[in-house]
């Protein structure tokens, strides 16, 4: 009985993993559709390079500080399901919004509101993955959702750019992306009625972490150890527009071949995340280490090298990227009890976060001196990010008995 009883349940954590799957999948076509639309839509409605320049950093500023306030609140009031929906309606429902706008402010505005909207909802959605985790393992349950989210993060500009080429105007093609905005939040409706968080997932949902003496303590040495080793990943890793620069001004890659190049990254990426979120469950933060010590190459490669070794880099760079949004948010669960996994996710999203933006501007600047400057900075911050993960993994004891 006992056996059957885990069986139900896992297959119920797995409906749970899957349809928050399809909830990102249909979210990315949406706002990933209207990132790469974004910059020429600002720019047609008057905005300077500037000032699409300054719209796009304060947004990403403001959808990582945020992360820390919408954790806490979440874990305060016990209303993860609220936030998540919540968060969902803002970030999509403006999408479709910057295609009304008629100034640039206007378009603006709705593009603050959409990371707005990411950053309430963010790491209350993740603590709700977790609690599927604690049945099926975290590194297969954020594998398979990170597994999903590229593929809608792949389809959304494919699609954007389809219906722009049809419609002829970037109007039409805002409004058009309501239509996986409206899927979306008619599966998230579906996995609320379905898995609320008071029954089912809720019940086990401190699984992994514990509050009680002898089990992890919250923000200990290992807690800031996973952070030191997240700021350091993310100073490390080159941002993908960085890169097509790279491979365009430098490579001499087409235009059109960088977007399969791009394609086939995003490939690497969901596929690196699933087998990574495998192993996680098996060898626990032990898996970033390797993973982060071993993707320090991908800089010097890509910026320093060509053909099947500057492909070899991009090869490395697509699993670093899959690494970081499976099993390096896996490692989060396990080092805080489930009271307080969403102030957790907040917290390391705003130090990832926050160190990507900052080793954005340097690597950019490092490579506007020379590339392979670039590459050095890049080799150098994620070996270190390898050997500062090691304090998690050795302190945590998250190998797998």
């Amino acid at each position: 009985m006992d056996s059957e009883n885990s069986q139900k349940l896992r297959s119920f954590a797995w409906r749970f993993v899957l349809t928050m799957g399809l909830v990102s999948l249909f979210a990315d076509i949406t706002y990933e559709g209207a990132r790469g639309m974004l910059g020429p839509w600002l720019s047609a409605l008057g905005a300077s390079a500037v000032a699409v320049s300054a719209v796009s950093g304060l947004a990403e500023c403001l959808g990582l500080v945020l992360r820390v306030l919408s954790g806490r609140v979440a874990d305060r009031f016990s209303a993860k399901w609220p936030i998540v929906f919540a968060g969902y309606a803002v970030n999509l429902g403006a999408v479709p919004l910057i295609g009304l706008a008629l100034n640039w402010p206007m378009a603006a505005a709705c593009v603050l509101l959409e990371r707005f909207g990411k950053a309430v909802r963010a790491p209350a959605r993740d603590a709700l993955l977790a609690q599927a985790g604690s049945i099926l393992g975290t590194g297969k349950s954020f594998a398979v959702h990170e597994a999903m989210d590229q593929i809608g993060a792949v389809a959304g500009p494919l699609a954007a750019g389809l219906v722009l080429a049809w419609a002829g105007g970037y109007r039409t093609a805002f409004l058009m992306l309501a239509v996986p905005a409206m899927i979306c939040l008619m599966l998230l409706l579906r996995a609320r009625a379905d898995f609320p968080g008071s029954g089912s997932l809720g019940n086990v949902s401190d699984r992994g972490a514990s509050d009680q003496s002898g089990g992890l303590a919250w923000r200990n040495s290992a807690w800031w150890g996973l952070l030191a080793g997240a700021a350091a990943v993310g100073l490390g890793m080159a941002d993908f527009p960085l890169i097509a620069f790279h491979l365009h001004e430098v490579v001499d890659v087409s235009p059109a071949a960088i977007s399969l190049v791009y394609a086939g990254v995003m490939a690497v990426d969901a596929l690196a995340a699933l087998l990574l979120g495998w192993l996680f469950d098996r060898w626990g933060i032990w898996v970033n280490v390797a993973v982060f010590g071993g993707i320090a190459l991908s800089g010097p490669l890509i910026f320093m090298a060509d053909g099947p070794f500057l492909a070899g880099g991009l090869v490395l760079w697509g699993v670093g990227m899959g690494a970081q949004e499976s099993v390096l948010r896996a490692a989060v669960s396990g080092l805080a009890p489930g009271a307080r996994r969403a102030t957790a996710y907040g917290e390391f999203y705003a130090v990832f976060g926050g160190a990507w933006l900052a080793g954005s501007v340097v690597t950019s600047w490092l490579y506007h001196m020379s590339p392979a400057w670039a590459g050095i900075w890049s080799a150098c911050w994620l070996a270190a990010g390898g050997a500062l993960l090691v304090i998690p993994a050795v302190l945590s004891g998250q190998r797998r008995r």
